[in-house]
Formats: C-alpha cells, structure tokens, sequence
C-alpha cells in the first residue's frame, strides 16, 4: 500500500471558520438592532398619567413599590438552577460514557460531579430551605 499523507489543516481554513461565526453573529446583532429600531419608530407613543403607573394583575397600586421579598424564594430559584445544569451536564455524559476508551474515567468524574450536588443538597436540606413554611 501506498503512504497517505495525512491532511494539513491550513492557517486559512482555520481563521474562514472564525470569520463565518462572526459574520453570523454580526448578522443576529443587525437583526436585533434593526427589529428594535422598527419597533421604536412605528410605535404610537401617547404617554398619558394612567400609563405611566405600576400595572400589576389589574390591581391599582397602593402604597410603596418596594416590598420585601423572603430569602427562600430565591434559595429555591438557586436549586433549581443547580439541578437544571446537573441534568444539561448529564446528556453529553452519556454520550461520552458509552464511547469505547473513556468509560471508567467518566464514570468517575461524574461521581465526583454528583457528589458535589448531593452536598449542596444536604447543606439546603439541613439548615431547613428546603421546608415550605
């Protein structure tokens, strides 16, 4: 059998690739910037006094615009963030994980990964977040 050689990649074709994602960006930021200018002027603009107030459920406003806001809610808006970035994680570890050569590597590191949530998740537990009271 003949040598092949094996295919160079070309300083050229590697910097076409960038400037194709760019032109794709710049292109979404035209479109954002165009859809916004559009709508700024073909809009009617009749600012009146009942317009100008906070519209909430239809409700007219009472009082203060600031009000307090318990903590938990946010810790709850923390965990699910935590949970929504283990299971994203989880898709392309399984992918990997089934690919020859890097079963027992992966599999370890995602132990470690679950390990991580599952202290995070009995720190919440135990200091009483995740109560709804």
């Amino acid at each position: 059998m003949a040598d092949v050689p094996e295919p160079t990649v070309l300083a050229s074709d590697y910097f076409h690739s960038y400037s194709v994602v760019g032109l794709l960006a710049l292109v979404g930021v035209l479109f954002v910037a165009v859809a916004f200018g559009a709508g700024r002027l073909l809009r009617p603009v009749v600012p009146t006094p009942e317009k100008l107030l906070t519209y909430e459920c239809g409700v007219d406003p009472v009082g203060e615009g600031w009000a307090h806001t318990q903590v938990r809610y946010y810790v709850y808006a923390f965990l699910y963030v935590i949970f929504a970035v283990d299971s994203i994680f989880l898709f392309p570890w399984a992918t990997v994980f089934a690919a020859p050569g890097y079963g027992a590597t992966t599999l370890v590191e995602m132990f470690i990964f679950l390990g991580f949530l599952t202290v995070g998740l009995l720190y919440a537990w135990k200091k009483g977040v995740l109560s709804w009271a």
